[in-house]
């Protein structure tokens, strides 16, 4: 096992969680199941063993979407956080990762469900016209709700009178 740590959690930060070691199998999911859970064409997935992972903050609720198999969630904000399949090991949703870079998909799986045309989304143009300027960032940035790309002692932060 080597010494990388992986911090992740929900957009709102009512969940947060750890993993220790490297993150395994990381892969795109097409099956039709990820697709519905995550609202997208795909759901980036990458495992790593129970004995190496922990809550840091609170806890997820589940969805059984199948006999073998359940998704946790974020109750509070609803971002997909888990894929359980009943083994040894969880799934983490790679996007909910604090440095998602960390950690890029190897192989992608069930490619009879992927969407016909994803091969040409790196094609689309670019509007640049849409994209935030800096002052728009900032102003995003002091109104959020979401949480930072890192550990925090208490979430939200407390109201300033």
């Amino acid at each position: 096992m080597t010494d990388q740590i992986h911090t992740g959690g929900c957009q709102c930060g009512a969940v947060r969680y750890r993993a220790t070691g490297e993150i395994g199998f990381p892969h795109l999911c097409h099956c039709r199941m990820c697709q519905k859970a995550a609202g997208n064409y795909f759901m980036p997935l990458g495992g790593v063993k129970w004995e190496d992972f922990a809550f840091t903050r609170g806890e997820p609720a589940w969805f059984q979407s199948s006999e073998t198999v359940r998704r946790g969630f974020c109750e509070k904000c609803g971002t997909p956080l888990f894929y359980d399949g009943s083994s040894d090991h969880i799934s983490i949703t790679l996007g909910s990762l604090d440095d998602p870079q960390n950690v890029k998909p190897q192989l992608q799986t069930n490619l009879a469900r992927k969407v016909s045309w994803f091969g040409e989304l790196d094609h689309l143009q670019h509007d640049a016209e849409m994209d935030m300027t800096p002052d728009q960032e900032r102003a995003v940035a002091k109104s959020t709700r979401q949480h930072p790309d890192h550990d925090t002692d208490a979430w939200p932060p407390e109201e300033k009178p």
